[in-house]
C-alpha cells in the first residue's frame, strides 16, 4: 500500500504540473479512495505493531501512533476545515468570503463581521522591497463590540476561532485576507506532531530499539558519537587586444560608491559582480575585475561593444546570432545597423516552447545593457521626498520639483563630468569625483544607508567569491581520493596516515572557509541565509565537511566522501550563480521556523548522502574484489543503518517544522504542494530500510546498498527536481 500511494503520489505531482493545483487536488489528493488508502496504512500499520507486541516498547509504538494521528488530523481538516478569501476595503466591514481557483477553499459566511481600519507596506529602510504587508483591522460581533486586532505575514489574528493571514493588496485600495476554519484537524495534527518528536527522542534511549543494538557494536559507538559532534556545530582571448576600462585603482574606488540595486543599497561592488556574471558566466573578464568590467561598459562602450562576453546558450540562439562559438559581443545582437536578429524568434516560439526560454536569456543579456545606458541600473543618488522617505534616483530619471537647482546640477552632470575626466586621463581628479559622489550619498541618505560593517561585509563577500574553483578542486580531489580508498579497502589495507592528514587539513580549511562566508552573508542581509538555493547549498556543505571530519577516525570512507560530496555540493551552488545577490528577505520568509526547518533538512540530506556513498563503495568493492565483499558490505550496511536513524527521524522533523511554519502563513499545513509531496516521497522511502525485520531481503547487505543508492533518487528529486520542472509554492527555494 506505501508503494502504491508513492506511485500515485509521483504521478499527482506531474498532473499539478501539467493541469494545475486544482486538478490534482479534486482528482487524486482529496478524492475518497486516496484518503481511504492514507487511513489503511495508518490502520495496518497499527494493527501489525499490536501483533509484533511493539506496544511494550513505548517510542516505537508512539511513533506509529503519530503517524495515525497525523493521517487523522488530514482526515479532519478535509472534511470540516473551511477557507476562502476576504477582501477588505478602509471603513468598510464584511462578512463574506469567496473560494479561490486553487482548489482548497470555498464560499461562506463568517459568524461576525471584519472591517479594515487601514493598509500598510513596510519597506526596508532607503527602498521600495516590501518588508511586511500589515492590516489593522476589527472585528464586529452581532452585539455591536469591536476587537482590534492587527495581521501581518507570519502574524495571525484569530476570532472565536478562524484565523486571519496577510495574503495581499491591489492598487484598487483592496486588502485580501485568508480567512480558515479547522477546529478539529489542526489539534489532531499538531498532536501527532508533538508525540512523534518526543518517541524519537524516546527512541534513542530504547535499549531494545534496532539502533541500539547496533550501537553496541564498536565501530557503531564511534560512528554516532562523531554523528551528535558533527551536527551541533580564458586563454582564447589573449592574443586579441584588451578593452579599455579604468585602471584598477580608479575602478575600485568607483566601487565603492552605494547604488539601489535589487530593491537594496549596496556597494557598487556588488552591481558590478551581478553584470559581469549575467553576461560572461563569471565574476571577472580577461584578469580584468568586474568593477573594471563594468566601467569599461560605461566610459568606453566602443571598445566594449565589439568584445565577445555574452555567453550565449543554444545552438539555435547561436544560429540566429551568427556566431560560431559559445560567445557573441553586443554588435552580434543587431543586423544592418538596426534589425534586432532575436525579435523575430521570439515572437514566433510559443510560451510553452522550452526554445523560448533560451533566447529570452540571451536577450536579456542584451537588455541589460540598455538598462545600463538608460539609467535604470544606476541609481546612485538619494534624494528625500517631501515625506522625509529617501528615493534612489540615476541622472536619467525625472527628479522632485523641490530638488534645488545646484542638486539637479549635481545629479545630472556628474557622471557627464567623469566621462570628460576619464577621457582626458585626469584619473586623481576621477578619484575625487567619486569621493564627492561618495560623501553626496553619505548626507543626503544616512539614516537608510547599511552600516559600515555591513558595507565590509559584502566587500569581502564579493572578494571570497571561489565557489567554482573550490567545487572543481574538491570534485577531482575527492573522486582520486576515492578511488584510492576503495583500492586500500579492497586490498584489506588502512589509509596511509599522511594522506588522511592531508584530507583532514582541506576539509577543516574548507569548514572555516564556509563558516565565515555564512556569518557575513548573515551580517550582511540581516536574516540567517538559508532563504535560497545557493545558501542551503553552502549550508549543506558545511554540514558535510563537519559530518566528514567527525566520522574519519572510525569510518574509513567519511573523508573521501566528504570531499566529493561537498565538491559536488559548491558544484550546484555554483550552477546557481557563482555569488548571486543578496537580495531582501521576502516578508512570507521571515520567520524563525524557515531557519529551523531548513537546517534540519539538510542535516538530514546531509546524513543520506553519506549512507548513499556508503552503498557505491560496498557495490564496487562486491564487484572487484569478491573475497572482501562480505565482511566490508556488511560493515558498510551497519553504518549506513545508524545514520539512516537520525537522517529519517531529522526528515520528519523537518517536514513538520514546515507545515507548522505554512499553517502560520498561509492558514494551511499540508497544501499538496509538489516539493512537501515530494518530501513525504522521501521519508517514506527511506522509512522502509528502518523495518528490516519485517522484510528479509533487506537484511542482505548487497540490496539493502542497492536500495540505499536508488533511494537517493528522491532525495535529488525533491531538492533539484522540484524546483527545476514542477514548481509550485517552493520554486523559490
Amino acid at each position: 500500500m506505501i508503494v502504491l500511494a508513492v506511485i500515485i503520489m509521483m504521478a499527482g505531482t506531474l498532473l499539478e504540473k501539467v493541469h494545475g493545483s486544482a486538478f490534482a487536488l479534486t482528482h487524486i489528493y482529496r478524492t475518497p479512495w486516496f484518503i481511504l488508502l492514507l487511513v489503511a496504512i495508518a490502520s495496518v500499520g497499527m494493527v501489525v505493531v499490536i501483533r509484533q507486541k511493539l506496544y511494550r516498547r513505548l517510542a516505537t509504538m508512539g511513533i506509529h501512533l503519530a503517524f495515525a494521528l497525523i493521517v487523522a488530523g488530514m482526515v479532519l481538516t478535509t472534511f470540516t476545515a473551511k477557507s476562502g478569501r476576504l477582501t477588505l476595503t478602509e471603513n468598510e466591514s464584511t462578512s463574506v468570503f469567496e473560494a479561490t481557483d486553487d482548489g482548497r477553499s470555498c464560499n461562506g459566511t463568517l459568524p461576525f463581521g471584519v472591517r479594515l481600519k487601514n493598509f500598510d507596506v513596510v519597506y526596508y529602510p532607503g527602498t521600495h522591497a516590501p518588508q511586511d504587508f500589515v492590516s489593522h483591522i476589527s472585528f464586529v460581533d452581532a452585539d455591536g463590540g469591536e476587537t482590534e486586532a492587527q495581521v501581518s505575514m507570519n502574524k495571525i489574528a484569530r476570532h472565536r476561532g478562524y484565523r486571519f493571514y496577510q495574503a495581499g493588496y491591489d492598487n484598487n485600495g483592496h486588502d485580501f485576507l485568508t480567512v480558515a476554519h479547522d477546529p478539529f484537524g489542526i489539534p489532531v495534527t499538531y498532536a501527532g506532531y508533538l508525540l512523534l518528536a518526543l518517541s524519537f527522542v524516546g527512541f534513542f534511549f530504547d535499549r531494545q530499539s534496532h539502533f541500539r543494538q547496533l550501537l553496541r557494536t564498536p565501530i557503531a559507538k564511534a560512528v554516532i558519537v562523531a554523528v551528535c559532534l558533527s551536527s551541533t556545530f580564458s586563454a582564447v582571448h589573449a592574443s586579441t587586444p584588451m578593452p579599455r576600462t579604468l585602471p584598477a585603482d580608479q575602478a575600485e574606488t568607483m566601487g565603492r560608491l552605494y547604488v539601489l540595486h535589487n530593491d537594496r543599497v549596496c556597494p557598487l561592488q556588488t552591481l558590478a559582480i551581478d553584470f559581469t556574471t549575467k553576461l560572461y558566466g563569471k565574476a571577472t573578464y580577461r584578469g580584468l575585475s568586474a568593477e573594471q568590467v563594468l566601467s569599461g561598459w560605461i566610459f568606453y562602450y566602443n571598445d566594449w561593444s565589439n568584445e565577445p562576453m555574452f555567453k550565449i546558450k543554444g545552438n539555435a540562439v547561436r544560429q540566429a546570432l551568427g556566431i560560431d562559438g559559445r560567445y557573441a559581443s553586443l554588435n552580434d545582437f543587431v543586423a544592418h545597423g538596426s534589425t534586432y536578429k532575436l525579435q523575430a524568434p521570439i515572437d514566433s516560439l510559443s510560451f510553452s516552447d522550452p526554445l523560448r526560454a533560451k533566447f529570452l536569456a540571451a536577450d536579456e543579456k542584451y537588455n541589460l545593457i540598455a538598462m545600463l545606458y538608460g539609467g535604470q541600473l544606476l541609481k546612485l543618488f538619494p534624494i528625500a521626498d517631501s515625506n522625509g522617505t529617501t528615493h534612489w534616483y540615476s541622472q536619467s530619471d525625472n527628479l522632485p520639483l523641490a530638488v534645488s537647482d545646484d542638486e539637479y546640477l549635481f545629479v545630472k552632470k556628474s557622471l557627464a563630468y567623469c566621462q570628460e575626466l576619464v577621457a582626458f586621463g585626469r584619473y586623481d581628479q576621477l578619484d575625487t569625483m567619486f569621493v564627492k559622489i561618495c560623501a553626496y550619498q553619505r548626507q543626503r541618505a544616512e539614516k537608510t544607508l547599511p552600516s559600515d560593517s555591513r558595507i565590509a561585509s559584502e566587500r569581502l563577500i564579493n572578494s571570497l567569491n571561489y565557489s567554482r574553483l573550490l567545487a572543481m578542486f574538491f570534485i577531482t580531489i575527492g573522486l582520486v581520493f576515492f578511488v584510492y580508498t576503495l583500492v586500500r579497502m579492497a586490498r584489506g589495507r588502512e589509509l596511509h596516515r599522511g594522506v588522511r592528514l592531508a584530507a583532514l587539513v582541506l576539509l577543516f580549511l574548507l569548514a572555516v572557509y564556509l563558516c565565515v562566508l555564512f556569518v557575513l552573508r548573515w551580517v550582511v542581509s540581516g536574516h540567517i541565509p538559508l532563504a535560497n538555493g545557493y545558501e542551503t547549498m553552502l549550508f549543506l556543505s558545511l554540514c558535510v565537511a563537519l559530518m566528514a571530519m567527525a566520522l574519519q577516525r572510525r569510518q574509513s570512507l567519511s573523508l573521501p566522501a566528504g570531499l566529493l560530496l561537498v565538491g559536488f555540493t559548491l558544484l550546484v551552488a555554483m550552477i546557481g550563480g557563482s555569488n548571486p545577490s543578496l537580495t531582501q528577505l521576502m516578508p512570507v520568509l521571515n520567520s524563525p521556523l524557515l531557519c529551523i526547518h531548513v537546517a534540519v533538512i539538510m542535516l538530514a540530506y546531509s546524513l543520506l548522502s553519506f549512507a548513499m556513498l556508503d552503498g557505491v563503495a560496498a557495490l564496487i568493492i562486491g564487484r572487484f574484489s569478491p573475497n572482501q565483499q562480505t565482511a566490508l558490505q556488511q560493515s558498510l550496511m551497519r553504518i549506513s543503518q545508524i545514520l539512516l536513524y537520525p537522517a529519517v527521524f531529522l526528515l520528519a522533523i523537518g517536514i513538520f517544522i514546515g507545515a507548522v511554519w505554512a499553517n502560520v502563513s498561509w492558514g494551511t499545513y499540508w497544501s499538496w504542494d509538489p516539493k512537501e509531496v515530494w518530501a513525504l516521497i522521501t521519508l517514506l522511502v527511506y522509512a522502509l530500510p528502518l523495518h528490516a525485520r519485517s522484510f528479509a531481503w533487506l537484511k542482505n547487505p548487497k540490496l539493502f546498498h542497492i536500495y540505499m543508492v536508488a533511494a537517493f533518487l528522491t532525495v535529488l528529486i525533491t531538492y533539484f527536481g522540484v524546483n527545476l520542472l514542477l514548481g509550485g509554492q517552493h520554486s523559490y527555494a
